[in-house]
């Protein structure tokens, strides 16, 4: 048996153990075989040393919840002690969360096929989302990608989509790399910026934790360990989807999304999206769902524009 003794600092230990010390309590049920006590503001431990890190990871995860935003819920430590493995989406749109926001929002989905896209994230190692813009399937996919990493699933996240045509001619935009990509990759931003902290977004960027990057980027690379997004891949050409796919590397997950009817291409042109639908459809171990008007979380009006086009 192992000792070990946890103090509590820079918040107070009541918010960490709960009334009644009932967070402790939660703790000590799910580790049978560790005997957990407290006394001041410490917390005293005596068990197996894998059990006892794991402790101490789940009461500085909840230090970190306190801190920064001032109690933990019930259903918060519910969630870190028995994290989700899979999805039901029966229950995905109520109680099950994806992860919650840098305000402490709760980011979930909202619809029956926001439900199933998260589903099948779980699910498999590469997913193609389709649907038209407003239903949530890049804002999903983004979502899982920042739980993933904060949970360890995966080391990095690589976000990237074709700019300004299909054949990413950047060349005569004014500005570095990163500033000729902005403003092709700024909804991808907007949804990182509601799950990372500004200054960590900042960092991993720096660090290569969060890459964006134009399509061409990802050529001859392969991206182990990852969860790697392809945003409106309805602008590829066939070529350009494939050397994306085939970069797929071991422990990685891939979502491609797109809605084939705002295809940008030339005339002639065959989309990427279009084309590798059609050549995997009979692949097992990928799967597509498809988004639509009902799923539009953006203003009313949007899900009427959208639905007159379809006729």
């Amino acid at each position: 048996m192992t000792e070990k003794k946890i103090q509590i600092i820079d918040v107070s230990p009541l918010a960490i153990f709960g009334v009644q010390n009932y967070n402790i309590k939660e703790i000590a049920a799910h580790f049978a075989d560790v005997k957990i006590s407290t006394r001041g503001d410490e917390i005293f431990l005596q068990g197996k040393p894998s059990d006892l890190s794991k402790i101490t990871e789940i009461i500085e995860f909840i230090t970190e919840k306190v801190i920064k935003f001032g109690e933990i819920s019930k259903e918060d430590l519910k969630e870190i002690l028995t994290p989700t493995k899979g999805w039901d989406e029966n229950l995905a749109v109520g109680p099950n969360v994806i992860l919650h926001g840098v305000k402490g929002f709760p980011i979930k989905p909202k619809s029956a096929n926001q439900a199933k896209l998260v589903k099948a994230i779980f699910d498999y190692d590469l997913v193609f989302a389709l649907g038209p813009a407003g239903t949530g399937k890049t804002y999903m996919a983004v979502a899982m990608a920042v739980r993933a990493l904060k949970r360890k699933e995966v080391k990095k996240i690589i976000v990237t989509r074709p700019a300004v045509e299909a054949g990413e001619s950047l060349g005569f935009l004014p500005g570095d790399m990163k500033e000729k990509i902005d403003p092709y990759i700024r909804p991808i931003y907007d949804a990182l910026s509601d799950m990372i902290e500004s200054d960590k977004l900042k960092t991993y960027e720096e660090t290569g934790i969060v890459e964006i990057a134009p399509l061409a980027y990802m050529r001859g690379r392969t991206l182990n360990n990852a969860f790697i997004l392809l945003d409106e891949a309805q602008n590829t050409t066939p070529m350009q989807l494939k050397m994306f796919m085939t970069r797929l590397g071991n422990g990685s997950k891939m979502v491609v999304t797109g809605d084939v009817s705002q295809i940008d291409l030339p005339t002639k042109q065959k989309s990427g999206l279009i084309d590798a639908l059609e050549i995997l459809k009979d692949v097992k171990s990928i799967t597509s769902v498809t988004l639509d008007a009902k799923d539009v979380t953006r203003h009313p009006l949007v899900r009427e524009i959208i639905k007159a086009y379809d006729k």
